[in-house]
Order: structure tokens, then C-alpha cells, then sequence
């Protein structure tokens, strides 16, 4: 019993430590992209320091938010999985061109025939995005794999946190923060609806969530059971699952105090590390095996690693704009 106790310690150790990984992972190749995205002009915003942005940023997400449940209750979830596929082509299109077209020289076109006497000149860094956004879109729907989910929540994530740190100011973001996280609460803790998102992803197997298996031949693809039904059985769950937004959020003000404070790299990677003490503290309650509202923690351990590198290095919140 206490061997069974400790493999199973050891496998959520294990689980952990890459789900923190992935934090790595997604903020750092937004760190790397983010000049690229601003020399292509990729701002999701002309004033980054416009309160509207955030008033718009919400109302998306709301809405969003209740129509993907709406059409899980009243209609064909494969309805959402189109919407999201699409969702998820037409963003990664717009992460892989900014990319190539930095590689590829403009001069390079490719002529699409309309008919017989009339032709398009698109550039190849166009064409290319739309064909490797459209090959990630079909192997996700042929193949949902957990790691394929994973690969295209890396790109995805990574995309997003970077489009959207270059389009903020910093103050607008820890607002931004602070208002998803008491959101994030009280749709897991009082009206529940965040869980009956999560089965429904789950069930059509998006990225939305990222997966780390706790268990070497774990499949998503096969897997059954809801996350509600696992909750009221207690059963142990063999992967770790963590909603996208976690990783994208606290993420986000990583590129904004990079991108809006000279010298910041070491305020950025500070976002991180309070970022991943925040998870740290959250894994804590979810190895326990309830679901946890994940931007509370996350979001107040990013917002504290930039105020405290902020006052010890410059003795000031350095870029904040009130």
C-alpha cells in the first residue's frame, strides 16, 4: 500500500514538473517571438494604453464563454468544435506568418489562378501559414491526441501571449489580471460553470486544455469519463489537465513589462518565477483532487514577481501608467 502510495506521489511529482515545464516553454518562446510580431505590425490594439481594450478583451470572453456552453446544452457540441477548430487555424495562421515572413524575402510570390485569364500574386510566407494552420487544424481533428493537443496549445499560447503583451500596457494588464482571477473564482467555486466547460472541451478533445498523462500509456482519445463524474466518484485522474488561459494570462504581462520597460528582461523572467511559485502553491490543493480556480493563484504570483523586481531593481514600479 505504501509502495502503490509512493508511485503514485512519484508520477504526480513527475507530472508536475513538466506541467511547469510547459509554463517555460510557452512564456519563453513568447518572449522570443515578440520583437518579430512588432516589426510585422501584429498589435491586437493602436493604443495599448486605452482602458477600452480591456472592456473589449471582457466582453469576448464572456460571450465566447456563453455561447460555447448554450451550444453545449441546446445544440451539436460538434457545432464548438468547428468554431474552435477555426478559431484555432485562423490564430496559428496569424503566429506562422509573422515568422516567415521574416525567413522568406517578399519578393517571393506565388500566382493563384482565379480562371483561364486572371490570376492573384500572394507571398509565400501567406501561402505557407495557411498551409501548415490548415495541416495542424486536420490532425487535431483526425488525431487529438494528448501530445498533439499539447503542441498546438504551445503554438497557440505562446501566440496569443504575444500578440497581446505587445498590445497592452502594463497597467491595463494586471487589471486584466486581477479581474479574470476573481472571474476564474467564481465560475469554478460558485456558479460552476468553468467544470461544464472543461467536460465539454474534454469530450472534443481541443486545445484549450493542456494535458500532462500521469501514466505512461495514458490516451485522451480513450478516454470516457467526464471530469464531474471522476469528481463525484473520487477516482484518481490519470492526467493533469490545465485550461490554456492559465498559461496564456500571467503570460501576457510577461511580454508587456518586457516590452514596455528598457533593460526588463530580468523583471520578464521575474513574471515567471512569480508565475511558477503561484502553480506551485496551486498544485498543492489540486493534487488533492479538487478542481482549482488556477488564475487566482497564477495571476497574484505574476503580479507580485513584477512588483517586487520592480521596487528592488529600480525602486519604483517601473512602466506602470496610471
Amino acid at each position: 500500500m505504501d509502495n502503490d502510495k509512493k508511485q503514485i506521489d512519484k508520477r504526480e511529482i513527475y507530472a508536475i514538473l513538466i506541467m511547469a515545464f510547459l509554463f517555460i516553454v510557452i512564456h519563453g518562446i513568447a518572449l522570443l517571438i515578440t520583437g518579430t510580431f512588432q516589426e510585422e505590425g501584429m498589435q491586437a490594439f493602436e493604443d495599448p494604453d486605452n482602458p477600452i481594450n480591456i472592456v473589449y478583451i471582457l466582453f469576448i470572453m464572456l460571450i465566447f464563454t456563453a455561447i460555447i456552453l448554450l451550444i453545449a446544452k441546446f445544440w451539436k457540441k460538434q457545432l464548438i468544435q468547428i468554431i474552435i477548430l477555426g478559431a484555432i487555424g485562423y490564430t496559428s495562421s496569424y503566429v506562422f506568418y509573422p515568422l516567415f515572413n521574416i525567413i522568406l524575402p517578399n519578393s517571393i510570390n506565388i500566382a493563384i489562378p482565379i480562371n483561364e485569364n486572371s490570376s492573384i500574386l500572394l507571398s509565400a510566407s501567406i501561402i505557407i501559414s495557411f498551409i501548415l494552420a490548415l495541416s495542424l487544424v486536420i490532425i487535431l481533428y483526425k488525431f487529438p491526441e494528448w501530445y498533439v493537443i499539447d503542441i498546438c496549445g504551445i503554438i497557440i499560447g505562446a501566440g496569443a501571449i504575444a500578440i497581446f503583451g505587445i498590445s497592452l500596457g502594463i497597467f491595463l494588464v494586471i487589471i486584466l489580471l486581477i479581474s479574470l482571477a476573481i472571474y476564474d473564482a467564481i465560475s469554478v467555486y460558485k456558479t460552476k460553470h468553468m467544470i461544464d466547460l472543461a467536460d465539454t472541451v474534454m469530450d472534443l478533445k481541443l486545445p484549450v486544455l493542456l494535458v500532462v498523462p500521469k501514466i505512461r500509456k495514458y490516451s485522451l482519445i480513450k478516454e470516457t469519463k467526464r471530469l464531474k463524474e471522476k469528481l463525484e466518484e473520487g477516482s484518481e485522474r490519470e492526467a493533469f489537465f490545465m485550461g490554456l488561459g492559465d498559461i496564456v494570462m500571467p503570460g501576457i504581462l510577461v511580454v508587456s513589462t518586457y516590452n514596455n520597460i528598457s533593460n526588463s528582461l530580468p523583471i520578464a523572467l521575474s513574471v515567471i518565477i512569480g508565475t511558477l511559485i503561484g502553480f506551485v502553491f496551486l498544485m498543492n490543493y489540486v493534487i488533492k483532487g479538487k478542481p482549482q480556480a488556477g488564475l487566482p493563484f497564477l495571476c497574484g504570483g505574476a503580479i507580485l514577481g513584477y512588483i517586487i523586481s520592480s521596487l528592488v531593481l529600480y525602486g519604483e514600479l517601473k512602466g506602470l501608467i496610471l
